[in-house]
């Protein structure tokens, strides 16, 4: 994928089926896929990588850096108010 570097060949996620880390829902029968590819993000070395990179790019869908699309929009707010704060 463009822009992600050198630290994604890296991820604990490229044997995976990619289709694990895009749920069509994450609710009910999605969260076994969620938290399935969430173990799989517990366990990479470039996890704080790719959830900087999923901020910085917007990534409106999937799971990057151990986090689904609600987390990464909470986690963004805070480094947004903190940067104002500081």
């Amino acid at each position: 994928m463009a822009g992600l570097g050198r630290w994604w060949d890296l991820a604990a996620c490229q044997s995976a089926d990619p289709q694990l880390f895009f749920p069509v829902i994450t609710v009910g029968a999605g969260q076994a896929r969620v938290r399935r590819a969430k173990a799989i993000c517990d366990r990479c070395a470039i996890r704080d990588q790719c959830l900087d990179y999923a901020i910085a790019s917007g990534q409106p869908h999937g799971i990057w850096g151990g986090t689904t699309e609600a987390e990464r929009r909470v986690i963004a707010a805070r480094r947004k108010l903190a940067s104002r704060l500081s």
